[in-house]
């Protein structure tokens, strides 16, 4: 277990996308990401909107400050291109467990591979570098595209967790609670590895 990689800035590399630590200066580009496919307006998910990108960068980078997350930007490894964001967050490392989540990306990019290789290397570098025994994922109830693409990783669902969440909407979020076990990670991989090669 390397419980320092819990908390530090990374980068990885993948023939799809690059996932690169987030700062400031990413704003621009990250509001013209998210303009792809307006994914603010879903009721069901908290992506921030180009009005608030500027707030919701501000809170990534204070959270890896206070050691809960680890920001990251989606780039495209072939035109360089921010295709959105996501994280490492809430690292336990007593009980060697971290989450995946706070994930957006380019509406345009959706089903081409690339939530599929940005997750082979992160479950990657968190079963072997981090040395994690277990990875969670979390997805609104009502988030069915986001449930299935964690479904197809190959996540076990542990339960749904209703009313968890007030969201700013008024409305309560139930969350399902997914997980991969470091035992599980070979099998997990080979199917990741498979889907990207189809």
């Amino acid at each position: 277990m390397n419980s320092s990689a819990y908390t530090a800035p990374v980068r990885l590399e993948g023939e799809r996308v690059t996932l690169e630590p987030l700062t400031v200066e990413h704003h621009d580009e990250l509001v013209e990401a998210v303009k792809d496919g307006e994914l603010w307006k879903l009721w069901f998910t908290r992506v921030p909107s180009p009005e608030q990108m500027g707030e919701e960068i501000a809170t990534r980078l204070r959270r890896l400050d206070e050691g809960t997350m680890i920001p990251l930007v989606l780039r495209s490894a072939s035109t360089g291109q921010v295709l959105g964001m996501t994280t490492y967050y809430d690292p336990d490392v007593a009980n060697r467990n971290i989450e995946i989540g706070y994930t957006w990306m380019r509406a345009s990019v959706q089903g081409t591979g690339v939530n599929a290789e940005a997750k082979l290397l992160m479950l990657r570098h968190a079963f072997e570098v981090i040395g994690c025994e277990r990875v969670e994922l979390r997805a609104h109830h009502m988030n069915q595209p986001s449930r299935r693409a964690i479904e197809r990783l190959g996540a076990h669902l542990d339960g749904v967790l209703r009313r968890h969440t007030l969201l700013s909407n008024g409305t309560w979020r139930d969350t399902c609670v997914y997980s991969i076990l470091k035992y599980e990670w070979p099998a997990v991989e080979m199917g990741l590895l498979a889907r990207l090669e189809s």
